[in-house]
């Protein structure tokens, strides 16, 4: 995070502290220098005060700022519980780390407000968030230029080709699917042998097998870094040895693995090759385009877009699947039903391969899965940054500059939208269920300009892991005092990181 002081503030007041060392330092001044010293840190303190409650307002939040690193501590170790107090001190309140001043948004109409005004901010996640990704990155541009990049990335997302990617990924789950029996039955923790399955399907939809299983296993390990180092506060220069450096330097190597792959599918498709993979269905779309005058991509330009559905897609969806797996085991009889629906729609091919026409007729593992994602929402903010003084309601004028963050929960368990929201009920997004009349409140893929391309992957992507579970695996989750406890790590786990113990389905 920055550490700058707003700049006209800050000159003014190195310019009174220089002017008052002059006239009151010195061998004839009668005054210590310890004493002035302490009289200008006090001064400035005082000021920090005044500049924090000036944009504080009226708003809910800490009574005064602590010095230079206010609220650092939570910011470090944020807990759900200390997010949950904010949500509910108002529909909008405050805090300030550093000179970072953060304004949180608590409610559906005001969260929704934020993610539909690209006038009054952008996209900001952290300050690190350039240099990990690069400045040039798509996800940092705005208005015409930005719609007109996405436009070029819909042909990704076409039912015609998330057909393609559903075999990829079915091979991959067989293939964790396997490596968890051979365990015998042995407990541990599973989040992250999801996270793995979930990174080895995104990595093989999205490339193919351009990469080797090394390199996929590295670029797995690496993406740890760049998740670390976007914390809400972090050390902003990247010095050796710092988070955001270890991000740069994870981003290089994967970066540079992506760009010799769409170098390789370039050749191949030029060769007559096939589509095996995302990469190659964009190579062949645009190649297809380009007599069109279509737009074409350069291969930096594929590779930081794959880097970014990365970004996008791991942490989140390997939050949903870890829940999924624990909510399924927790909740029996809503398992026995998934498995039913499997029998129903596949007949006598319960274990066969899949197709997105047999994912897309599992109308009530889709409910489980909207399910999941509503009660354990992987995203719980966005943040953004004001452009300009923006007066968000009548009562509050967000200053600029200011780090302005919607927020998915309490949309997510409005007890209007989603009667006792905190139970597990797919039923409610079912024919006699009324969820589904309250669109606005499933802000789980974002809203607006920046919302997520990917949703219907997404969907189908834990649609299949969980049919295919269910056919082929039993699953017993242990519990322990933490199991429904959530702990923070970029998205939403829980505190005992899933304990589980598979076994193979009779």
């Amino acid at each position: 995070m920055s550490l700058s002081f707003d700049n006209h503030a800050f000159k003014a007041a190195q310019s009174a502290v220089k002017t008052f060392f002059q006239k009151n330092t010195g061998p004839n001044s009668g005054v210590s220098t310890t004493a002035v010293v302490v009289t200008t840190l006090v001064g400035l303190f005082a000021y920090e005060q005044y500049v924090y409650l000036k944009k504080k307002q009226n708003l809910p939040g800490p009574k005064y700022k602590i010095p230079i690193i206010g609220a650092l501590m939570d910011s470090m170790n944020p807990t759900f519980e200390g997010y949950l107090s904010k949500w509910k001190s108002g529909e909008l309140s405050c805090v300030g780390v550093f000179d970072r001043f953060v304004v949180i948004a608590s409610t559906c109409e005001l969260s929704r407000k934020i993610l539909n005004s690209p006038v009054y901010v952008v996209p900001t996640v952290v300050d690190s968030m350039r240099t990990i990704l690069c400045p040039d990155n798509w996800v940092f541009m705005e208005g015409k230029e930005h719609v007109e990049y996405r436009k070029g990335l819909n042909v990704l997302f076409t039912r015609k080709a998330l057909g393609i990617y559903v075999p990829i990924q079915d091979r991959v789950y067989t293939k964790h699917f396997k490596e968890w029996l051979a365990l015998d039955g042995k407990s541990e923790q599973y989040q992250w042998r999801f996270r793995e399955l979930n990174m080895e399907a995104s990595l093989r939809v999205f490339l193919g097998d351009f990469l080797t299983d090394e390199v996929c296993s590295t670029i797995s390990q690496k993406y740890f870094d760049i998740t670390a180092a976007l914390e809400l506060v972090n050390f902003p220069w990247p010095f050796p040895g710092t988070k955001v450096w270890k991000a740069m330097r994870a981003r290089q190597y994967i970066v540079h693995h992506f760009i010799a792959g769409v170098q390789d599918s370039r050749k191949r498709l030029s060769a007559g090759g096939g589509v095996t993979c995302m990469m190659d269905a964009w190579i062949k779309s645009m190649n297809e385009d380009q007599v069109k005058g279509g737009r074409m991509f350069g291969d930096r330009e594929i590779a930081l877009t794959i880097l970014t559905f990365l970004f996008a897609s791991q942490d989140a969806t390997s939050s949903a699947l870890t829940w999924a797996f624990q909510l399924l085991a927790d909740h029996p009889d809503v398992l026995a039903r998934v498995r039913e629906e499997q029998i129903a729609v596949r007949g006598d091919d319960v274990e066969g391969n899949l197709t997105i026409d047999v994912l897309e007729s599992m109308t009530y593992t889709r409910q489980v899965v909207k399910e999941i994602l509503r009660l354990r929402p992987p995203v719980l903010m966005v943040p953004y940054q004001a452009k300009k003084d923006w007066k968000i309601n009548d009562n509050y004028t967000v200053p600029k500059g200011a780090m302005l963050i919607p927020t998915t929960y309490p949309a997510l368990h409005d007890p209007v939208a989603y009667p006792e929201p905190e139970s597990f009920n797919p039923d409610r997004w079912g024919p006699e269920g009324h969820a589904e009349k309250y669109p606005k409140n499933f802000m789980v893929f974002g809203n607006g300009p920046h919302h997520c391309l990917g949703k219907e992957y997404a969907f189908l992507h834990l649609i299949g892991i969980v049919a295919q579970a269910s056919m082929q695996l039993d699953w017993v989750h242990h519990r322990t005092k933490d199991s429904d406890k959530i702990s923070i790590f970029a998205t939403i786990y829980p505190v005992d990181g899933c304990i589980m113990s598979f076994t193979p389905r009779a």
